[in-house]
């Protein structure tokens, strides 16, 4: 595999590399980059043959916008990229700001048409085209009825602002919801769901991955490193001082459990057996999962990005597959116990039956 490896998104004519160069780095902050080191990242993955590039207005501030959007323009390149960005988080006010005089503007979030519009707009000026390939709701707010997100996402398809729309971080039947929507109203509807999935974080298997494989909706994994847990650099000893999750970051101290440190010591004895490093190994892993198309993988170096598309040279024995797999596995949960063989033998008087999908 390499990264002109093409693949349809989900049930689309939209062409992606099977890693998506994420951006979420670009711009300033504790782990930011700047633009030039930014700009050697974006020219790396180019180089390399990767045509899908996603960013989001939250990323630093619409700073990653504003590079990914300069870059494009400096090299020509619109028409062979895959633009991606996302939508929904509230910029107005900083959750992680103290003492702030107001509160912010309600409707600088959300997935309502009123938020969408406003966001879809500041998003084009940022990026400087007049069209997105791919428009992410960025997460669920709960609030918005499936029936307006549909609608306001269909309408933009048509008008020709957005060639694609896909979900991230929601329910599994939301997504199912909108496409079935979509299906019988014959509109536009999502051709893609962004999950977090790595070995250490599975539990889409169970509702999401199903639902999207019906649905015809591509997969595409973030963090699929776990925020840097599977690259091997934390020691179960002492993890203070070592990366992003030593501090403060979205996932705490969570990524630091006993079962994941048995995932870990796994991952880097067949990580030694292939003479890889561990987090080549976990993207390997990651991308050879069913329903997964591209998966998100983000750098702050050159060497570091390189690293990651290295990965997609591995082949994973089957034995090494079935280890990751077994030390990774959860508990089955109640949707998976309804196709049980012992369940499925009570439906069908003792025989055993295999869907069409398997």
């Amino acid at each position: 595999m390499s990264l002109t490896h093409y693949r349809a998104l989900g049930r689309s004519g939209l062409v992606v590399s099977p890693l998506c160069l994420g951006t979420m780095t670009f711009g300033p902050g504790d782990w930011g980059v700047d633009e030039a080191g930014s700009r050697a990242i974006f020219d790396a993955y180019r180089d390399a043959g990767g045509n899908f590039v996603d960013t989001a207005d939250i990323y630093t501030g619409g700073v990653s916008e504003e590079f990914v959007g300069k870059f494009i323009n400096d090299t020509g390149s619109r028409d062979e990229i895959v633009l991606a960005t996302k939508f929904g988080f509230n910029g107005s006010r900083s959750p992680l700001a103290a003492n702030q005089a107001r509160a912010g503007n309600p409707h600088a979030g959300g997935a309502g048409s009123k938020n969408i519009h406003r966001a879809l707009d500041a998003s084009l000026k940022r990026l400087r085209t007049d069209y997105i390939d791919l428009y992410w709701m960025h997460i669920w707010d709960g609030v918005t009825p499936v029936e307006e997100i549909v609608q306001t996402l269909g309408d933009l398809v048509r008008a020709g602002k957005i060639r694609h729309y896909a979900f991230s971080d929601m329910p599994a039947w939301l997504a199912m919801k909108a496409a079935t929507l979509a299906t019988e109203r014959r509109v536009p509807g999502p051709i893609a769901m962004q999950v977090e999935y790595s070995l250490v974080a599975r539990d889409v298997e169970a509702e999401h991955i199903p639902a999207a494989q019906d649905a015809g909706m591509g997969v595409m994994p973030w963090s699929p490193l776990a925020g840097g847990f599977l690259t091997g650099k934390y020691k179960r000893d002492d993890t203070s001082g070592t990366g992003r999750l030593s501090g403060a970051n979205p996932f705490g101290d969570s990524k630091f459990s006993d079962r994941n440190w048995d995932i870990l010591a796994v991952l880097n004895e067949v990580a030694a057996e292939q003479e890889r490093t561990p987090a080549q190994i976990a993207l390997a892993w990651v991308m050879a999962q069913r329903g997964v198309i591209s998966t998100l993988v983000g750098a702050r170096s050159v060497s570091q990005l390189s690293g990651n598309i290295s990965a997609t040279e591995v082949t994973l024995t089957d034995d090494q597959m079935s280890r990751l797999d077994q030390v990774s596995a959860l508990a089955s949960g109640f949707s998976a116990s309804l196709t049980a063989p012992m369940i499925r033998r009570m439906v069908y008087g003792g025989h055993g039956v295999t869907g069409w999908a398997g």
